[in-house]
């Protein structure tokens, strides 16, 4: 999946863009579904708290990429329930 791909290059140089995540997560969605996107926060949780454990310095990011991914997902079920 290209989204973890992203995501990785994102914590490796410590750098995130807002407009990178939406983009990342609406390609996730249009490769795979929101189900693809369901996967990447399960990704998301799991490297999270690893690198919490190890106190990674790049850890915060990985926070902030799984929350901005379970907005988006709570976003696009309430956009769907909608229509």
């Amino acid at each position: 999946m290209r989204a973890i791909d992203d995501i990785a290059l994102s914590l490796r140089l410590g750098q995130l863009h807002p407009t990178s995540v939406l983009n990342t997560l609406i390609a996730a969605e249009n490769e795979g579904g929101l189900g693809a996107v369901r996967q990447l926060e399960r990704h998301l949780t799991r490297s999270a708290d690893a690198l919490s454990e190890r106190q990674h310095p790049h850890s915060k990011l990985a926070q902030i990429w799984l929350s901005a991914t379970r907005a988006y997902l709570v976003a696009q079920t309430e956009q769907k329930r909608a229509v």
